[in-house]
């Protein structure tokens, strides 16, 4: 017994395309006549003299054609019935228009000697009308049949936000069944929108009522629909979902949903969209020009900020990445994870410390970097109060060394990767990265390397923030601890942080200190909270917040200038100029190595007033 070949499903669907285009014009002419044969019966009381069934079988293929040509010339022929739209109703009602029209133009200038009726024109355009939009009306009608079939496993949830975008997603799960949602209402904050219906759906109320709506319907789920949601609307419609076991979901901004599949754009609620930022708009041309074919270096490479420059910058094909930090294991799976995807670019790992003056030697004579991203530092503020002489021999000798090294070897740019922390800092790690940003300035004014530094403050999410203390807390079910109810934050987001310091560089002249704008600070209280209803638990009740007052070197909030500095507008509506304080290079390099010997000798109570010599503006605790 012979096997059947299988169907070649190119061959099937190229098949499917040459006979389809056919059937439905055939489809379309059977409409046309019994269009035009119903008007005659509906004029006539469905008795038709037989002068006017002459008149009708006479001007038939006349209306016939007349309208088969404008459906094809127009594309009705060609447009798809199963996804019939408003759109192709609309595209019906104008060419049955143009061609009913036609039609009467020709009856009544070829067969003027005939006694036609004026109302078949009418009656034949409304038939005509119903039939070819009924027949896409019903495949559009059996193509989403699964709306009218209601599971009674599929998950019942509302949506936040009746606007377009919550409009979209009631399309989306009503056209693929498999994502398994029952969508019983909206919640909306418009009064305009009380008490109304969209699309058989009802707006439920508001967010303040969702905790007794989600009791009434048995709420499984909620989804967040609000793609321009500033950072502190989603805090606080998360702040009304606090409900134990709701799973809390969101559709990221319109510009994501656009560069991947929309059914996969609903997903959890990350740390990153309580901060509610727009959407960072960077020249990616500007940037590639700038990394494209260059040797590129990046020290704490394993790092949050570190491992995600490595991430941007390998897309724009440098001609050699250099990796460099203390940590194995980061660098390992990080090398890894970049060689998996871009393997065409060289990629080399360097384990060690930018302390070691030999390794910066054989670093930048063996390498050769052309632009350098010095994201090494010690960040965390409590650690480095009681360990002064290991946040100066770091932060400040470390990054004096590159800077030198970069002026040395002529590269083309370096790049401080610095911290709002610098600003009238008030922590040793503050007030390290201050002078690492002086020392660069002083430099600046006779080097030919470009020389700056980029300023910013905490990274959402990343290794040195509350949020995977909060995390870890939750989820053994312990109190989570924040510092003081009024302590806040600049927060920024990783990607964003880092898509700015690559944009900021391509600015840099030498010597500039650039300014990120950080938006509005965020209060830590608050951020614990919204984080504790991620987990579908409840603040207070299931996870209490405990409050262990500010730590040595932390202030309630952070500052983005120094009191003397003023801003200079770039470009770049995120990105500002600090305009440098005059200090003397010639006292900071006498004062840097005096530093470095009593770091040397760890004497802390020296190196404590030395900082304050050098920094008026800081203002320390006595940890030593």
């Amino acid at each position: 017994m012979k096997k059947k070949n299988p169907v070649n499903p190119l061959e099937e669907a190229e098949l499917i395309k040459k006979i389809r285009t056919p059937i439905v014009g055939l489809l379309h002419c059977i409409f046309i006549v019994l269009a035009y044969a119903l008007s005659f019966l509906f004029r006539f009381n469905f008795s038709i003299p037989d002068y006017y069934q002459s008149i009708l079988w006479n001007t038939l293929p006349a209306v016939l054609l007349i309208k088969i040509l404008f459906f094809y010339y127009f594309g009705l022929l060609h447009s798809s019935i199963r996804f019939a739209s408003i759109y192709d109703l609309w595209q019906i009602i104008k060419v049955n228009t143009i061609a009913s029209f036609v039609c009467a133009v020709s009856v009544f200038f070829f067969y003027r000697h005939l006694a036609y009726p004026r109302s078949i024109f009418l009656l034949d355009f409304i038939f005509c009308l119903a039939l070819i939009g009924g027949i896409r009306l019903f495949g559009r009608l059996w193509r989403d049949r699964a709306i009218f079939q209601t599971r009674s496993q599929n998950k019942k949830v509302i949506i936040v936000g009746a606007g377009d975008a919550g409009i979209m997603i009631l399309k989306e799960c009503r056209m693929n069944p498999a994502m398994n949602y029952h969508i019983v209402g909206f919640i909306d904050d418009a009064s305009s929108k009380k008490n109304l219906t969209i699309q058989g759906v009802p707006v439920l109320g508001s967010r303040t009522d969702i905790p007794h709506i989600v009791e009434k319907h048995k709420i499984e789920e909620i989804i967040i629909a609000i793609p321009s949601a500033t950072g502190q609307e989603i805090r606080t419609i998360i702040d009304s979902c606090q409900i134990p076991n709701i799973k809390i979901k969101i559709l990221p901004g319109i510009q994501n949903m656009l560069s991947g599949d929309f059914r996969l754009a609903l997903r959890e609620v990350k740390p990153d969209d309580l901060l509610g930022r727009e959407t960072v708009k960077t020249n990616k041309k500007e940037i590639a020009h700038y990394i494209q074919g260059k040797k590129v270096l990046i020290t704490g490479a394993g790092g949050s900020i570190g491992s995600e420059l490595s991430r941007q910058i390998v897309q724009f094909f440098p001609q050699q990445l250099i990796l460099v930090d203390y940590n194995e294991n980061d660098l390992y799976f990080l090398e890894l994870d970049l060689k998996a995807q871009y393997p065409n670019v060289p990629i080399k790992v360097v384990i060690g410390d930018i302390k070691d003056i030999g390794l910066l030697k054989f670093l930048f004579s063996k390498y050769r970097p052309q632009i350098i991203f010095h994201a090494a530092a010690f960040k965390h503020v409590p650690l480095m109060e009681y360990n002064l002489s290991a946040a100066i021999q770091n932060n400040v000798i470390g990054s004096r060394n590159l800077i030198y090294a970069a002026d040395h070897y002529q590269a083309e740019s370096f790049i401080l990767i610095s911290s709002d922390k610098a600003v009238n800092p008030s922590s040793v790690m503050g007030a390290t990265k201050r002078i690492a940003e002086m020392i660069l300035q002083a430099k600046a004014k006779r080097s030919k390397t470009k020389l700056i530094a980029v300023r910013f403050g905490n990274v959402l999410d990343s290794k040195g923030s509350v949020v995977p203390l909060f995390r870890k807390q939750i989820e053994q079910r312990n109190p989570v601890t924040v510092t003081h109810p009024e302590v806040k934050r600049y927060f920024m987001s990783v990607r964003e942080a880092v898509e700015l310091v690559l944009q900021a560089s391509t600015l840099g002249k030498g010597g500039e200190i650039f300014v990120l704008d950080m938006g509005q600070q965020i209060k830590i209280y608050d951020l614990a909270k919204s984080l504790i209803t991620l987990y579908g638990l409840k603040p207070e009740s299931d996870i209490p917040i405990k409050f262990i007052g500010l730590r040595p070197g932390e202030k309630l909030a952070e500052e983005t200038l120094h009191d003397i500095e003023k801003t200079k507008i770039t470009k770049y509506e995120k990105i500002f100029i600090a305009q440098p304080n005059n200090f003397n290079p010639y006292t900071l390099r006498k004062r840097i190595k005096h530093l470095e010997e009593l770091a040397r000798l760890r004497k802390d109570p020296e190196i404590l007033r030395l900082l304050k010599e050098l920094i008026p503006s800081y203002t320390y605790h006595n940890t030593v």
